[in-house]
């Protein structure tokens, strides 16, 4: 057994749905959650800029003696994963592999549709990953940037947001799609406009779930689960402000956030 914390990061509050299905799963396991809250959107920006704000919040992550780190950011974990694998001597999960998998296993008539950031959709890392598991399916990627912008605005319920969501979604399911990957995770914060918009025939897929399902394999192999008898306290840590985001997690998350912790991310 191991009591000590997992860390889990994000570029902002999306992220928030890793933990929530983390908790769900792994429930005696504590959590040091960052949100890069002063930075983000990542979506946009240089991949090798993602890379450099990654290693900062594994190495503010490490200070907490964190037993593994959870990407949870698909933006960041397309550059990043594969320096912070090699860098570092515990484990570290990112959300695109479990992802790819879960669409994988999902689809029925193989034409699965991907939406993500800008960043990611550059990457080419979500059908790099389908097409390794079956190459006979066909994927199509779709950058959605105003999705994450809107979302950290807590605009999630607004006629111009639901406009958005038709924009986008209408150019997959087009495609004749039956499976949807929310290759963001801000994305299943709009899962009710997401899913209406797709219609009932069209499977969506949340890495989350396949992201904690690989930390809790992960954590067996190394015999790194926490006690049974554990009751964690999460903790939480942002780069800006940690009014909005302590109100915007308790949305997101079943349990209170009494508290979240402006850092200097940028010393680390």
């Amino acid at each position: 057994m191991d009591n000590r914390p997992v860390g889990v990061f994000d570029s902002g509050v999306g992220g928030l749905t890793v933990l929530r299905e983390i908790s769900r799963q792994l429930p005696h396991e504590k959590v040091i959650y960052f949100g890069d809250t002063a930075r983000v959107p990542y979506g946009d920006r240089d991949p090798m800029q993602v890379v450099d704000f990654s290693r900062q919040i594994v190495r503010f992550l490490r200070t907490h003696d964190v037993k593994a780190v959870v990407i949870a950011c698909n933006t960041a974990t397309a550059p990043s994963l594969p320096y912070l694998r090699s860098e570092n001597d515990i484990p570290v999960i990112g959300v695109i592999e479990p992802g790819a998998r879960g669409a994988v296993a999902a689809t029925k008539n193989g034409r699965i549709g991907v939406i993500a950031t800008s960043g990611t959709i550059k990457s080419g890392q979500y059908p790099k990953h389908i097409l390794e598991i079956d190459p006979s399916l066909e994927v199509f990627p779709l950058a959605c940037p105003r999705f994450v912008p809107l979302i950290e605005a807590g605009r999630t319920h607004e006629p111009e947001t639901a406009a958005i969501v038709h924009e986008y979604i209408s150019q997959l399911t087009a495609r004749d799609i039956d499976t949807l990957v929310l290759g963001c995770t801000h994305y299943p914060l709009l899962r009710d406009l997401i899913g209406a918009e797709a219609g009932d025939k069209v499977t969506l897929v949340d890495p989350a779930r396949e992201t904690a399902a690989e930390l809790a394999a992960t954590l067996d192999a190394m015999d790194g689960r926490a006690s049974a008898d554990v009751i964690p306290v999460h903790e939480y840590y942002v780069s800006g402000d940690p009014v909005f985001f302590r109100k915007f997690a308790e949305k997101v998350l079943p349990c209170a956030v009494p508290e979240a912790v402006k850092t200097d991310i940028e010393k680390y």
